[in-house]
């Protein structure tokens, strides 16, 4: 397989990384007071938006799995959706199905012999099951391993950071994002998909974020920034919906980069669904990082 094609298929960590919202980064403790405000006379309590979303936040972590549904775009690198769902009790574990409808990603999956991917995840790896294209030029293997700490070691600062937010990523962490940010508003109350909620939203610098609510070093997070600037990306802004039990069940983030402008909405249900994920047989999977130094070697 020739080199250019490996390091195409490599993109395939930063768009899932999009795809689980992986630029909403985690926090253990921010925004504000949280205090509760009390409608004067009535004895009903009518919670601040930082109280609410706190509550929120803590009722969908506790779910600990949902199903999820996606839909993506990164300005002309790629458009996708993703359906399947995730569980987050002992680390991130699940299947996706993801299809790439548009950009350059789909361009390069369709060389591969197809649009569309499941995606297995695990707490030390995910797994990519790729065509019969790809199998053909892998010695008949169908999936690639990732391995986190491979990530970061091959992708320098945002590798660093793509391996911890892969490793902690769960829906609450987009309302932990909109908290972090110190600029929450309630918008209102609407319908998702028949369901009454409470729409909140808020903008975020995306870099400090990721100095607050991850474990990089101080010279990661430096070039992480570095790397942000250049793409372009500085800030997004945040929306959530929260239904009557205190579960997420939308979230869409926006934000811009020098690519175009990007956008993710998510909805997620089912919370408590049973999640089983099986790690692919060994002969059929390829590791990413061995991958790399076979074409390394060959070229």
């Amino acid at each position: 397989m020739k080199n250019t094609t490996v390091r195409r298929i490599g993109l395939c960590a930063a768009v899932l990384a999009a795809l689980l919202g992986v630029a909403a980064c985690s926090s253990s403790d921010s925004g504000g007071a949280g205090k509760d405000d009390k409608a004067s006379g009535t004895g009903v309590t009518h919670l601040s938006p930082i109280a609410a979303l706190r509550s929120a936040e803590k009722t969908t972590d506790g779910a600990d799995s949902a199903k999820v549904e996606s839909t993506t775009t990164m300005g002309s690198v790629m458009s996708m959706t993703a359906d399947g769902a995730l569980g987050w009790s002992d680390g991130l574990a699940g299947n996706l199905v993801i299809k790439y409808t548009g950009g350059t990603m789909a361009d390069t999956m369709r060389q591969l012999g197809t649009t569309s991917m499941e995606a297995r995840y695990l707490p030390d790896a995910y797994y990519a099951k790729m065509g019969a294209e790809f199998a053909a030029q892998a010695g008949g293997k169908h999936w690639i391993r990732y391995g986190y700490e491979d990530l970061a070691e091959l992708g320098g600062s945002s590798g660093a950071y793509l391996k911890d937010q892969m490793q902690n990523t769960t829906p609450n962490q987009s309302v932990k994002l909109l908290l972090a940010s110190g600029d929450v508003k309630k918008v209102g109350t609407e319908k998702v998909r028949g369901v009454d909620t409470t729409h909140y939203s808020g903008t975020v610098d995306v870099a400090d974020l990721a100095r607050k609510n991850s474990n990089l070093t101080a010279s990661q997070l430096a070039g992480l920034k570095k790397q942000l600037t250049q793409a372009g990306v500085s800030t997004e802004t945040v929306d959530i919906w929260v239904d009557g039990k205190d579960l997420l069940v939308k979230k869409v983030e926006k934000g811009r980069m020098t690519s175009g402008e990007y956008t993710q909405t998510a909805y997620y249900s089912d919370y408590g669904v049973k999640v089983s994920v099986a790690k692919p047989p060994a002969s059929d999977t390829e590791d990413f990082k061995e991958l790399l130094k076979q074409q390394g070697s060959s070229s």
